[in-house]
């Protein structure tokens, strides 16, 4: 791997994460914890994680082009009340999803899960707002790459 290898590109590309996508999802819905949480998950929502976790990862723009940018991604959280445990929950299923979709690579999985520390985190704190909060502008989607933000 080379620093002109973008993450996206390391990690496989919109199929992996697809395929990464749907056995955290799986893992989810089956989840005593983290099930209540997405009681009004749909299908479709796979595919959006797939193409918002592309972007940041640098693919191709399509979540800002089709589904609504970063703005649309904060607004998704609002009124989820996300619980540390909640967080902690979600974090332990990605990894082991990780490790299931993209075995044998440590350092990618250092820096995927890094990603989703901090983002979680972000989550967490936008999801105790009420639905309809103006969140200002968040400003561009975010860029996430080998070395964290970028």
């Amino acid at each position: 791997m080379t620093a002109d290898v973008s993450l996206y590109d390391d990690i496989g590309g919109l199929p992996a994460l697809r395929r990464l996508g749907n056995a955290f999802y799986e893992r989810v819905l089956a989840d005593e914890v983290l099930a209540p949480v997405f009681a009004g998950f749909e299908l479709r929502h796979v595919e959006h994680v797939a193409v918002w976790l592309g972007e940041v990862f640098g693919g191709p723009a399509d979540f800002t082009g089709q589904l609504g940018g970063h703005q649309s991604l904060l607004r998704s959280h609002l009124g989820l009340e996300i619980r540390d445990e909640h967080r902690t929950r979600w974090l332990e299923l990605m990894a082991a999803s990780i490790d299931d979709v993209l075995p044998g690579r440590p350092e990618l999985r250092s820096t995927l899960m890094a990603y989703f520390e901090w983002g979680t985190a972000i989550a967490q704190k936008i999801s105790q707002a009420s639905p309809g909060t103006d969140l200002g502008d968040p400003g561009p989607t975010p860029r996430w790459g080998h070395g964290g933000l970028v």
